[in-house]
Order: structure tokens, then sequence, then C-alpha cells
């Protein structure tokens, strides 16, 4: 790397790790033009920054080569492999199942833009117009399912596709869902049941005013928040959904990594 290095560029160990996921073909094809650690800076650099793809700086590669592996990368589903190993050696690492016997569900509505207008809905709850982003998570924050639709659709009504998404992830292994009253109901209870989950709704205590911390439920609003350090993902900038559920697993993936990296590489004590 000739240029001087972005604070959003991946480091030498995290390259490591990620290269056997992203090298979806020879180092040395003819077709490769660019070098695919570049490739993979000049993704992070948007996802950080949030700026547009043609306002990408000139000593990465061109922004279309740069959008262009990212759409091969969402379809491979390389993140969602890196997600589910980095979220198995985190586990271990903290002591405890590869896979989790517990998730907890949430929904969180982004403000539409013009390029994303055309599919957004209205949240009446939020008073906002934009798209929804539907997360599960294990008890740690770690990401388990993600799903993207319009504002206007209900949290309820995702509870049977975000199951199946997290049993699919974590080998049958969830057997208790927490989530907040948006997903109150016999259908969403009937949903997760046919998956082998059981529905806890973690309600706000009558008598209490103001903020309280509940249990289970703060952790996937801590992971929502974690999502914010990534200026793409403060609105609805995509003309797809399927991009912007893919900048969120990229975010996930820059997350578990760092966290990883303290792990294996903690910064030497001082004197």
């Amino acid at each position: 790397m000739s240029r001087k290095p972005y604070p959003s560029d991946v480091t030498d160990e995290e390259w490591a790790f990620v290269k056997p996921y992203l090298t979806l073909m020879r180092e040395d094809a003819p077709q490769r033009e660019h070098d695919l650690r570049e490739v993979f800076n000049g993704l992070l650099w948007i996802v950080r920054t949030g700026s547009q793809w043609r306002m990408m700086p000139h000593d990465l590669p061109p922004w279309y080569t740069v959008y262009q592996q990212t759409r091969r990368w969402l379809k491979a589903g390389v993140f969602e492999a890196m997600i589910h190993d980095l979220r198995a050696l985190l586990r271990l690492a903290a002591g405890k199942a590869a896979d989790p016997s517990v998730a907890i569900l949430d929904g969180r509505t982004l403000q539409s833009t013009p390029e994303s207008g055309s599919r957004a809905g209205y949240d009446g709850y939020k008073r906002k117009k934009g798209s929804k982003v539907h997360m599960a998570v294990d008890t740690l924050g770690y990401l388990l399912a993600l799903h993207v639709t319009a504002a206007n659709e209900q949290e309820r009504a995702q509870v049977g596709t975000l199951v199946e998404e997290v049993q699919a992830a974590t080998n049958d292994s969830v057997r208790t869902v927490f989530a907040d009253q948006g997903y109150t109901g016999e259908h969403p209870r009937q949903e997760a049941a046919q998956h082998g989950v059981e529905l806890v709704i973690v309600s706000l205590p009558e008598a209490k005013k103001g903020f309280v911390l509940l249990p289970k439920r703060w952790i996937v609003e801590r992971s929502f928040a974690w999502t914010t350090r990534f200026r793409r993902l403060i609105r609805d900038y995509e003309r797809r959904a399927d991009v912007l559920r893919g900048f969120h697993l990229v975010a996930f993936v820059i997350l578990l990594l760092r966290r990883l990296a303290r792990i294996l590489f903690p910064a030497p004590q001082s004197a």
C-alpha cells in the first residue's frame, strides 16, 4: 500500500482473517485490475464516512469497481459467513457456547432519502417515512439475523422471517426470543413456536415513568447504537434494500473483527 492509510482501512491482522472469505477468484486471475484489499478498503471507507460512491478518493480503486465487487460479495453471502464465524469465536472467548440459546428482536426506522424514497413507508409511531431494519442478536449483542422492509410494515409480522433466519444461523439452538410490546399477539407467538422458539414479551412496568432499563431488551438497542458509528447507516441512502442490509452486515463484520483483534492482540501494558 503506497498511499497514506485511512482510519477505516483494514489492519494486517484483520485482512488475514477476511481475505479467504473475499477471494472469489484467484489472485492472479487476468481480469483482476485492482488489489483486493484496496477494494475492500474502499467499501469500508464508504460505509464509515457515508459519502457518495462517486466521491470516493482517487487513491482508492474506482468507485464502480468497488460497487461491482461489493454486489458480488453480497450475492455470495461472504459477510454472513464472516459474521457467523466471528460470532462463534467471540462467544467461545467469552466462555459461552458457540451457538446461543437466546435471541433478542427489535426494529429501527431509518429516514428515507431521494434515493430510497420509492420503496419507503410511513412509520406512524415514529412519525417518519423510510425503511425499517429488523434485527435479531444474541445476549452479547452480536448479529444473528437482519431483514429490511418499508417502515409501515409491522414488527410483529417479521417474527417468522427473523426466527427462521436465526435458527438457520445457529443450527436450531435458540429456544427463547425476547422482544418488546410491538411483537405482542397470538400470530407472532405461533410463528416463533413453529420454529421451536418461545416468544417472551418484555413489558414496561406500569408504575414506572421515564427511562427504564428493561431486562434483555437493552442489548439489541445497544447493537443498533453500534451501527450508528457508520455514517452510511444513519439514514437510508440506498436505492436497493439488499444493499442497505449488506452495509449493516459490513458494519458488524468490522465491529466483530475489531473486538476479536483486541482479544488476540491486546495492547501492550505501559510500564
